[in-house]
């Protein structure tokens, strides 16, 4: 804690203790008031302005540091200048007092809890960031709840200082008022108490929660009038109508249908979306053959002299098809049909909130669930309409390996398909506008990727941003700015994978005037609705994040809220996303990573265990990458994790369990883990942390406490030497 906190803190101590010390206390009383009333009236009439700028000032410091005695202030400003003098000034030095409390508490107290309780704080600061002073309004409007608690509690949050001021003003009007008003008639009380009689108290109680009914009826206004311009049928084919067989439409088909909804599901192109047909299924066919053939590249670390392997490179894309074919039958019509699901094969538009038209049949609906997903993103590059350009949605239509592949991203896709088509034979230049390839991750897990991408072949070049395509003499050349010097990449095929665009024209909310957000997605709220209350999005379309398992994760909560949200609905859950990237070393991760935590200003710990340590990975000859675990400060509570090697994708999976319900290091160390596995590495990092805060003074004393037992007067043999040894090997 720095000096001036500390000298503040002290200072505040002082005047607290000193208050009670002295016993200021006993003046702060209705019946001592009323026995200097007389006098203190009297000094009022003959010094009214100094009086008032006395009071203030008295009024101010007391709120300012939280004494008792504001009500008892309030009464008396009432007695002494009347209802509308005395409601100016307390008014005025409430709120002063009561900013300069949250001034102090955000001073001494906000860092160091915002960065101890991160986690549990996140949800409530994006609330007050959202609508802080919504809910500071409805809490200052019941006098009820002690003041200064509103002061100091607000004062850790980061509602802005303005807000606080002005919200509070309007806010602690109205009590204000029935205090000063009882003051004005100070003779006839008896007690404070007898100010706030039940009905009284229940009256302020009703005042706080207007606010809180105020926004449900607004909401529910907003809906309407949103709903209002479209006759809403007396009775609906469906439930819901599901726009898009990726996963996002599936997983909502499948919950619908399994709760017994009448539910439409409508697609236009193949079943299963991208991942089955342009993504996740054929990437990790294509990575598979390609880790095959490096495996084949580095016999003599397995003990063979030798090895080799022919063929043809359309049979590798003919096996990636057939694995698409085999998982297809998970995806298909009559699969989705038999368990209840209406499918139709065409191409819909919403019409209405209420309406979908397909084939030209329209259909009404009580819910709507927009789940079109995303395409590649194509940069508007100078001459690339002059290029046969593939992307992560055609390069599965190669049949002839090109020679010379130009690979323009640095991301996971990029990454994945650069390292496997030059495991494939094809001399591949990865152009990566960024620094480094993988920016999302921390520099440490890009610098290994890229180390072994250039050890198998791959120019990675970064720095680089592409800039113009021309041909010349028949020959492909991409431009390229690297840091104001052009640099020219003759290539035979180029494959763009700098990013996806999610798909929201073309099927009614142009129409519909649903709005999209500055990343091109559709806009919804925690409960995933569109400006219309029964219009939901889901997936890649919805974002924020664009993986599979995100989509289905949303689909739940699509598929209840429409169905059951008169009832009850349920805001959508990010808080535990993981993902990964499989390229070879393969990156897994969930939650924070460092330059997150740096970025956010969230205290962190790093624990990290090298993977060339783990026996099973030696034996594998797999002896590579690291797993990083961040947690706060002094505890072992999770804040992310980064696995980077053999099977990180599986791995990170129980990291992912341990954040979700809670479960600190400590949990995973105390679990058995098989031997030898790759999973030991997760207990041998925790193991890790847990050697990093072993309680030294508790092992002081129990080297001693030994010692004694064997009846050694003198130090004997130190433990120092063994305890190197131990702290240098994993326990089996």
């Amino acid at each position: 804690m720095s000096k001036s906190k500390l000298f503040l803190g002290f200072v505040i101590i002082i005047a607290v203790v000193a208050f009670f010390y002295f016993d200021v206390n006993q003046y702060m009383s209705l019946e001592y008031f009323k026995t200097q009333q007389g006098e203190v009236e009297k000094y009022v009439r003959s010094n009214l302005i100094e009086s008032i700028a006395l009071f203030s000032l008295l009024y101010i410091v007391t709120t300012a540091l939280s004494l008792p005695g504001a009500a008892l202030l309030t009464l008396i400003a009432g007695a002494l200048f009347g209802l509308v003098i005395g409601l100016v000034i307390v008014s005025f030095a409430s709120t002063i007092g009561a900013t300069l409390a949250l001034l102090v508490s955000r001073f001494l107290l906000r860092d160091s809890i915002q960065s101890k309780f991160s986690n549990q704080l996140k949800s409530i600061n994006e609330g007050i960031e959202k609508e802080g002073a919504f809910y500071l309004f409805s809490l200052r409007l019941v006098p009820a709840i002690p003041f200064f608690i509103i002061n100091l509690v607000m004062g850790v949050t980061k509602i802005p200082v303005k807000t606080f001021f002005f919200v509070s003003q309007v806010g602690m009007l109205a009590g204000t008022a029935v205090y000063v008003n009882a003051g004005t008639q100070l003779a006839s009380l008896d007690s404070i108490s007898g100010i706030l009689s039940p009905a009284i108290i229940f009256s302020f109680v009703l005042l706080g929660l207007f606010p809180l009914l105020a926004k449900r009826l607004v909401s529910l206004a907003q809906s309407k009038k949103a709903l209002q311009a479209y006759p809403k049928p007396k009775v609906f084919d469906e439930d819901i109508v599901v726009l898009g067989g990726g996963s996002a439409g599936l997983v909502t088909s499948y919950i619908a249908a399994a709760v017994k909804a009448n539910v439409t599901l409508i697609e236009k192109h193949q079943m299963g979306g991208d991942c089955l047909n342009t993504g996740c299924v054929p990437s990790k066919a294509l990575i598979r053959s390609g880790k095959f053939i490096a495996d084949i590249k580095r016999s003599k670390d397995l003990g063979f002299e030798s090895a080799s392997v022919d063929f043809n490179f359309s049979d590798v894309m003919e096996r990636v098809q057939r694995v698409i074919k085999t998982i297809e039958p998970h995806d298909s019509i009559e699969r989705y049909t038999n368990l209840g699901v209406n499918v139709i094969k065409g191409e819909a538009k919403i019409t209405s909130p209420y309406t979908v038209e397909v084939n030209g049949k329209t259909l009404t609906t009580r819910n709507i669930v927009i789940a079109t997903g995303a395409r590649p993103f194509v940069p508007p590059i100078k001459g690339i309409e002059s290029i046969d350009y593939l992307t992560s949605d055609n390069v599965w239509d190669l049949r002839e390996q090109p020679e010379r592949l130009i690979v323009l991203g640095g991301g996971p896709i990029g990454c994945e398909l650069s390292q496997t088509f030059s495991r494939l034979g094809s001399h591949v230049t990865q152009v990566e506008s960024n620094a480094r390839i993988m920016v999302r991750e921390d520099e440490d897990v890009s610098v290994l990727v890229q180390e072994r991408f250039e050890k198998e072949g791959v120019n990675v070049l970064t720095r680089h941003k592409a800039v113009e395509f021309v041909i010349e003499n028949g020959e492909k050349i991409l431009i390229c700015d690297n840091e104001g010097k052009a640099v020219r990449i003759p290539f035979d095929k180029i494959l763009i994978a700098v990013g996806r665009v999610a798909n929201v024209s073309g099927f009614g909310l142009e129409e519909l005037q649903i709005p999209t957000t500055n990343r091109r997605t559709v806009e919804v709220n925690e409960f995933l609705q569109t400006k219309f209350p029964n219009i939901y999005a889901a997936g890649d379309v919805a974002g924020p994040f664009q993986f599979t398992h995100t989509a289905a994760h949303q689909a739940w909560y699509v598929a209840v809220n429409a169905l059951f949200g008169k009832f009850k609905k349920f805001k959508t859950d990010y808080s535990v996303i993981p993902w990964a990237t499989f390229t070879e070393p393969e990156v897994a991760r969930v939650g924070l990573n460092e330059q997150e935590a740096k970025e956010q200003a969230i205290p962190y710990e790093v624990t990290r265990f090298d993977v060339a340590e783990l026996d099973r990975a030696i034996a594998d000859e797999e002896a590579h990458g690291f797993v990083k675990i961040l947690t706060v400060p002094g505890k072992d509570k999770i804040l992310g994790a980064t696995i980077v090697g053999e099977q990180s994708g599986d791995l990170i999976a129980e990291y992912v369990m341990a954040m979700k319900h809670n479960l600190g290091l400590n949990k995973i160390l105390g679990t058995i883990h098989i031997y030898p596995t790759l999973a030991e590495m997760n207990k041998y990092a925790a193991g890790e942390w847990k050697r990093a805060h072993k309680p030294e003074k508790i092992l002081n004393w129990l080297e001693k406490f030994h010692r004694w037992q064997r009846g050694e007067k003198n130090s004997g043999r130190s433990s120092s030497r063994f305890s190197t040894e131990i702290e240098n090997k994993q326990e089996h």
